[in-house]
């Protein structure tokens, strides 16, 4: 009789022993992976602080200053149409003057006259004229020179040459308006290259804190098994504990309990959100993924 109570009692120790390297093991697991959660969730913060501001400073930054310089170059373009519609008006005022000219080829340039006075004066210089040549040369160099002044003075009043000037004009402001359409669509298309980028670092991630939170919940619901094992655990050491402890109060302050209850919301809404899509792509038709199938199945066993 004695060496069974000896037997049990040693019996009891081991499997109590035993009970508390598993109950060691179990906290240790469930704590890491507590551990790994906290870790999730700030990090997930981190990448929707991210979100935000990369989408304000696309829409509030990038995206204002592209439809700006769109803008201007809009009311250039407008620009740009009347000024050419004038140039042309300009050219055919032009054309129509030339025609209603009554001798245009009497007219002599300018360029031809000055050409016409130097030969005569290299003439006087290099060749040996008497004095009635030389006179003769040069009431023809006074003549040639009154017609020239004459003929830039008629050209300076004429309405052609007015044309001429707004032709001119019109050709440099239309020469500036294309150079500031270049630039304007430089920085339209520099600005809207900027937004798109970060619209497309958005999706990424997106696509990060969806992944993310897919492993979020699979980490809570592993954690939350091992808790429940845990607590299964102890409650057997419990059962074969000779030596009975008084309870323990609960050290946790009702802070402590508020966090876990907002974590614990958070993740539980996060699931919600996940399932709500999942129905939403089955529903499509859409191909789910192995988590979002998992999600289906375990509502349909609930």
């Amino acid at each position: 009789m004695s060496n069974n109570n000896t037997r049990s009692s040693q019996n009891s120790r081991s499997s109590f022993k035993g009970l508390q390297i598993l109950v060691e093991d179990l906290r240790k697991k469930r704590d890491n992976l507590n551990q790994k959660t906290k870790t999730f969730i700030r990090e997930l913060q981190e990448i929707e602080t991210e979100i935000n501001v990369d989408l304000k400073n696309a829409k509030d930054k990038y995206k204002k200053k592209r439809d700006f310089w769109n803008n201007k170059v809009k009311e250039l373009k407008e620009k740009k149409i009347e000024y050419k519609a004038l140039f042309g008006k300009l050219l055919e005022e032009k054309r129509s003057i030339n025609k209603k000219r009554k001798n245009p080829n009497n007219l002599i340039s300018v360029k031809q006259v000055e050409r016409k006075i130097d030969n005569l004066e290299r003439r006087i210089e290099t060749e040996n004229l008497d004095i009635a040549e030389e006179n003769a040369l040069i009431d023809i160099i006074k003549e040639l020179a009154e017609s020239k002044y004459e003929f830039l003075a008629e050209q300076e009043n004429s309405d052609l040459v007015k044309l001429e000037r707004k032709i001119e004009i019109v050709k440099i402001n239309l020469s500036k308006i294309y150079d500031s359409l270049n630039k304007w669509s430089d920085k339209s298309q520099e600005n809207h290259a900027k937004m798109l980028e970060l619209f497309q670092n958005v999706n990424e991630l997106r696509e990060k804190k969806r992944l993310m939170e897919e492993e979020l919940i699979e980490n809570k619901k592993t954690a939350d098994s091992y808790h429940e094992q845990y607590l299964q655990v102890m409650n057997q050491r419990r059962k074969i504990s000779k030596n009975k402890r008084p309870n323990r109060k609960n050290t946790k302050s009702p802070s402590s309990f508020e966090r876990i209850r907002k974590k614990n919301a958070m993740i539980e809404n996060m699931k919600k959100n996940k399932l709500a899509e999942a129905l939403e792509k089955q529903k499509a038709g859409k191909k789910l993924n192995l988590f979002e199938a998992r999600l289906i199945l375990e509502k349909s066993e609930r």
